[in-house]
């Protein structure tokens, strides 16, 4: 097969999708990215979002590392407030320490829009559209949209995200490979009336944890980030914001701290996101002509589970691997999945360990990790990496990354 000018067809604008694309056009692909929604949601929206070792290689490897850095959220403190008792601090690098020596914290919507910037004028963009059918074929993937005229592609990679389309249409049903973690997160925008800069605060009962922190563009704004655990996923739609409004009215209805005004502000957010903590498991992420990408093959949990940096990490492996099999999916496919296969097992474990640590279960955990931060910042950095590695799960997972260097790498044609 020649590879040059292969058309691939990415469904998925977010973060993954781009990076990808980025990818494929510099090593001599002809991508193009379709998305559902009628732009890129840019702009400090979403939340935020953790960059760790080699994901900041590939944001340096793109040359956008200085915008990234530029745009960091600079939560540089986390404050822990307890009820009745001064509040417990602790500077966040220290939080992540244990992870990466290479950390950057940035909003997902400031990502989105720095990686789409970079592509837009080389890589072709659809938006308000999207995949309706694919049929693999000897000669291509013959694909139908919601609206347009029908393509043949020579590969299609899903990067549509934990529900995606794509793996629904070639793989099967999504109840096949989600594992509900027992949790949830709901994120949406308030104003500002605590006045945060450069800090974090969270507040938790047992089994619920409430966390808000000021948006770096817009300091007039701030992020509430609620997480909590339950046994059981709920049957709700998640296209419904009014039942998800009031789902989070019951939940967080009857505490105290700063949640009552948080809640009150929840019928004029516009933004509120809601899902489950859950991970996506699959035995390979290849399908004939088709590949999945980001967490739409493997995620590791929504904000538990260092899924930006995995996404990233698995565009730009995907990448060079069909460069290096010269655009043969045949070869480049099983060469991308035996790559990335143990970096995406070591990720299955970070979101549960994480999990039990930021949604205390108990009175007396929620007292032990405020113990846990007053002492951390103390501690020779020897120990203190040990304690905040979640189980050393995460360096471990950024340690299987060991990802082909630029200059390596031949483009096609």
């Amino acid at each position: 097969m020649s590879g040059s000018g292969l058309r691939v067809l990415i469904s998925g604008a977010s973060v993954a999708g781009p990076v990808l694309a980025y990818w494929l056009q510099r090593l001599g692909f002809t991508p193009t990215v379709i998305e559902r929604t009628p732009e890129v949601r840019m702009g400090g929206g979403g939340h935020a979002v953790d960059l760790f070792g080699p994901a900041v290689d590939v944001m340096e490897w793109m040359g956008v590392l200085p915008e990234v850095r530029d745009c960091r959220t600079r939560n540089d403190v986390i404050s822990f407030v307890l009820a009745g008792r001064r509040p417990v601090e602790v500077p966040a690098e220290i939080a992540a320490e244990g992870v990466s020596d290479r950390h950057i914290e940035i909003m997902r919507g400031d990502l989105a829009r720095i990686v789409y910037d970079l592509t837009c004028n080389r890589v072709e963009y659809v938006f308000d559209n999207s995949i309706a059918t694919l049929h693999d074929t000897d000669a291509g993937v013959e694909v139908t949209f919601e609206r347009g005229t029908p393509q043949t592609y020579d590969l299609v990679i899903g990067a549509d995200g934990l529900h995606s389309a794509t793996r629904r249409l070639v793989f099967g049903p999504e109840r096949q490979f989600l594992r509900f973690l027992g949790g949830y997160l709901a994120v949406f925008t308030v104003p500002n009336h605590l006045r945060l800069q450069n800090r974090m605060v969270g507040f938790s009962a047992p089994g619920r944890t409430a966390a808000m922190y000021p948006v770096p563009q817009d300091t007039s704004q701030a992020r509430v980030v609620l997480l909590w655990r339950t046994p059981s996923l709920y049957g709700y739609d998640r296209h419904d914001f009014g039942a998800q409004r009031q789902l989070v009215r019951n939940l967080y209805g009857d505490l105290g701290w700063e949640l009552p005004r948080l809640l009150a502000e929840l019928d004029n957010a516009d933004d509120l996101y809601l899902d489950s903590i859950s991970q996506i498991r699959m035995d390979g992420w290849t399908r004939g002509r088709v590949a999945l990408v980001g967490d739409a093959g493997y995620c590791p949990a929504p904000a538990v589970g260092g899924g930006t940096s995995l996404a990233i990490i698995g565009a730009y492996v995907l990448a060079s691997e069909l460069a290096v099999a010269g655009g043969d999916h045949i070869r480049g496919y099983p060469a991308y999945e035996q790559a990335l296969a143990p970096v995406v097992d070591r990720s299955r474990s970070i979101g549960p360990t994480v999990l039990k640590l930021i949604i205390p279960g108990s009175r007396t955990q929620i007292w032990l990790t405020a113990q846990a931060m007053r002492v951390i910042p103390h501690l020779p950095a020897t120990l203190r990496r040990r304690l905040t590695s979640f189980g050393g799960d995460a360096a471990a997972m950024l340690n299987e990354a060991r990802l082909r260097r630029p200059e390596d790498l031949k483009p096609l044609g």
